[in-house]
């Protein structure tokens, strides 16, 4: 493993996220937001001449872009240790994960890691296990705990300001999928939606463990059962477009998990709304900035980014002035920040924290997840014991 105490940038190498990709270049955007991360190498594309094409277009030199994620593994950890990448980044389709983060953690380089974390839950307790062996950090890219918000309202449950919690409600409508599009050269919609490449689950498995994900980090609790009813509303299509989760969390909170990809007219109106003894939090991803703070018997509050009023963890993770609109783009680079503070701890001296980032614990709940509800789906049993 590449010593990281010296003072200078990290080097990313990304596999993954060529030309025509959409990802690939949030990806790029987050990580270089601080000036703490630099793109050195890439193996872009399945296609050795597409990749090629790919490195130019981002003024890479030709001989640090390969034709395939074996090439780049191997010849990267061949170069001096003041030359090599330091971790990779992994944007390709789910079938395309493990096969790269299992090899750069073998080989010693740090993982930046699309969700669903795997193929499949076996795959991700090999990467939990090889994650520990080594030593190795692995960033899952759940974005939206990314956001200063979000921070705060986790901070918010922490301090036992809402009460016991008791009701958990958080959805996830889209309405992208609400026609075949993996049929009219959609590219995003073609992998989505196939199983080859999506895996066991379509809708659920690409935001329904945004979903749930949230749900945990916000609230503190772990699902512990749930009852799930999945739908594929579009004809032809061969994974779910639609489900619905009821849910009971460890301490007795229950809860109710909705996500669609074909609810017409929406675009992407993640929310989650928390209830406890005391009152309750909303935090809808369309409007990021802002916080409602609800209260028994009280005016609800209006909570804002980058107010003085907020916990010093919450603003920890604000870029910009208060009024002064953050969004997707900075809540991912969050999470790249996070990991390079992580790998760097001198780059901590005189700021706030903690820069907490979803790891390989969150991919393996994800995949467990997606392996219990639909086992519930099938099942003519109302609750199924959701265990990792």
């Amino acid at each position: 493993m590449t010593d990281l105490t010296d003072r200078r940038k990290l080097r990313m190498g990304m596999v993954g996220g060529g030309q025509g990709a959409f990802i690939g270049e949030v990806h790029r955007i987050a990580a270089a937001m601080d000036g703490w991360i630099e793109l050195v190498c890439g193996a872009f594309s399945s296609s050795a001449d597409r990749s090629k094409a790919s490195g130019r277009s981002l003024l890479l030199p030709d001989d640090r872009v390969y034709g395939s994620y074996q090439e780049m593994i191997e010849s990267e950890s061949r170069l001096p240790e003041g030359e090599r990448m330091d971790f990779i980044s992994i944007v390709t389709p789910n079938n395309m994960h493990f096969g790269p983060a299992m090899m750069a953690l073998e080989h010693g380089f740090h993982v930046v890691l699309e969700k669903p974390m795997a193929f499949n839950l076996e795959e991700a307790r090999q990467l939990q296990q090889k994650v520990t062996e080594t030593g190795c950090s692995l960033l899952l890219t759940h974005t939206y705990v990314g956001y200063p918000m979000v921070k705060e309202a986790r901070h918010l449950v922490r301090e036992g300001k809402l009460g016991a919690i008791r009701k958990i409600y958080v959805e996830y409508p889209q309405g992208w999928l609400s026609k075949l599009s993996e049929v009219t050269g959609n590219k995003q919609a073609a992998w989505r939606t196939d199983p080859q490449q999506s895996g066991q689950s379509g809708c659920m498995g690409d935001i329904g463990t945004h979903a749930l994900h949230l749900a945990e980090y916000i609230s503190g609790l772990r699902a512990t059962r749930l009852c799930a009813s999945l739908q594929t509303f579009v004809a032809g299509r061969k994974l779910d477009d639609d489900g619905s989760v009821l849910l009971q969390f460890d301490n007795g909170t229950s809860g109710v998990l909705m996500a669609s990809q074909v609810a017409a007219g929406e675009e992407n109106a993640l929310k989650i709304r928390i209830y406890g003894e005391n009152g309750g939090i909303e935090w809808n991803q369309q409007e990021p900035n802002t916080l409602l703070v609800k209260w028994l018997e009280q005016p609800t509050q209006v909570y804002r980014a980058s107010a003085a009023y907020l916990s010093e963890e919450a603003r920890a993770f604000c870029r910009t002035p208060a009024g002064h609109p953050e969004g997707y783009l900075e809540a991912f680079a969050n999470l790249y920040r996070g990991l390079a503070l992580s790998l760097q701890p001198w780059r901590n001296e005189g700021k706030a924290g903690p820069y907490d980032f979803p790891g390989v614990e969150d991919g393996v709940r994800g995949m467990a997840f997606l392996d219990c509800l639909l086992k519930s789906n099938e099942s003519n049993d109302k609750w199924t014991d959701f265990t990792v």
